[in-house]
């Protein structure tokens, strides 16, 4: 493939959104063309693009005649058209993550598939066309493909919440009896180089089923450390995979650490590396897929994370509160999405808190949980 620093180089992506906007400046740094496909002309990609194409990811036709115009593609959504990424690798186009990889992970069913054909430990699973075949409980069931940001998700109790239980063709996986809910982000390079950064603990809405506040790092033993960063390690070489991967990972109050799914990109549990590491996760998947050597992933300082979410009540054009009052603190950084409209729960932006101890920066971060407010 071509070289980035060539002239003429370009790196597409597929999806414009907050991930994609927060790759693009990264590639600033180095120079690098960004050229980006999105079906929204408002997208948070759309005004930063070197180039930038308006048209469906989940297209095969427009997908595949996007991939023809650049050097090598990569993705900020899983949920996009496989067979023309397909189509595209065997005409010899360098495509990271690799396409099979995209067609395990963004079916939830195959993904579990892969873990219990690997070896890999995870939750016991089944699966099913429809929610008639629930019959055992308490259960999680996830729709095998299109959920995010905790859609897609339903936890049934029992029989009387059958009603909330999705139609459309599921896992059904145990209730895991959990203590903490942990994410490694591991990246892989072409030459097999492999990097993990230090693993964090994830707090979540109760509400949103989404991730509100991420610690970093997590307080665990060091045996759960070795065996999260071991399972890490034998995803991403049972996937031959090569760029930046989050695994998420489940601790039961049993001390037993379980893969709970991966996303084959950037991640929402990755964001404070951009402050709180010596390189981010963005920079780190820029180096993966452009087979350059892999950065140093030590953490600077303790850091805690907080998603900027929309509120419940308000839906419509944006409208934040507080922007200078949280400015105003020592060690804080506000990322805001460029996203015109905020609705319940929607991620709008997030902010990373840096301080001497991780204790004193979840007591900032409450604090501008209270102040900074997203409205419409």
């Amino acid at each position: 493939m071509k070289n980035f620093y060539d002239s003429d180089f370009k790196l597409g992506i597929l999806g414009g959104g907050q991930l994609g906007r927060m790759l693009i400046q990264e590639a600033i740094n180095l120079d690098v063309h960004i050229s980006v496909l999105d079906p929204s002309e408002n997208c948070p990609c759309a005004e930063l693009a070197n180039s930038f194409t308006l048209g469906s990811f989940h297209d095969y036709e427009t997908v595949y005649n996007f991939g023809r115009t650049v050097d090598v593609m990569t993705i900020e959504i899983e949920n996009v058209n496989t067979d023309a990424l397909l189509a595209l690798q065997r005409e010899g186009k360098t495509i990271y993550p690799k396409p099979e990889n995209l067609v395990i992970i963004k079916d939830k069913g195959l993904q579990k598939a892969f873990y219990a054909e690997h070896g890999i430990a995870s939750s016991d699973f089944k699966l099913i066309t429809a929610k008639s075949e629930i019959t055992e409980f308490p259960i999680v069931q996830k729709l095998r493909t299109g959920g995010y940001d905790g859609r897609g998700v339903q936890v049934l109790k029992r029989a009387e919440d059958l009603d909330k239980a999705f139609e459309e063709p599921s896992v059904l996986e145990d209730l895991v009896d959990i203590e903490k809910e942990l994410s490694v982000i591991i990246a892989r390079n072409p030459a097999g180089e492999v990097k993990t950064f230090p693993i964090v603990e994830l707090e979540f809405n109760p509400q949103a089923n989404l991730v509100e506040f991420l610690f970093a790092p997590a307080v665990i033993s060091q045996e759960v450390e070795k065996r999260s960063f071991e399972l890490a390690r034998e995803v991403v070489t049972a996937l031959d995979f090569v760029g930046i991967l989050a695994v998420e990972l489940f601790l039961t109050k049993a001390g037993e650490v379980l893969v709970n799914e991966v996303a084959p990109r950037t991640h929402n549990s990755g964001h404070h590396t951009i402050e709180s590491c010596h390189t981010s996760q963005f920079e780190q998947h820029m180096r993966a897929v452009l087979d350059l050597p892999l950065g140093n992933t030590e953490l600077l300082s303790p850091a805690v994370m907080l998603n900027l979410l929309g509120q419940e009540a308000f839906t419509g054009a944006v409208k934040y509160e507080g922007i200078a009052e949280v400015l105003a603190k020592k060690g804080v950084t506000i990322h805001l999405y460029g996203k015109a409209d905020t609705k319940p729960y929607r991620k709008m932006g997030h902010v990373t808190i840096l301080s001497e101890t991780l204790e004193g920066a979840k007591d900032v971060a409450l604090q501008i949980k209270k102040e900074l407010k997203v409205k419409a």
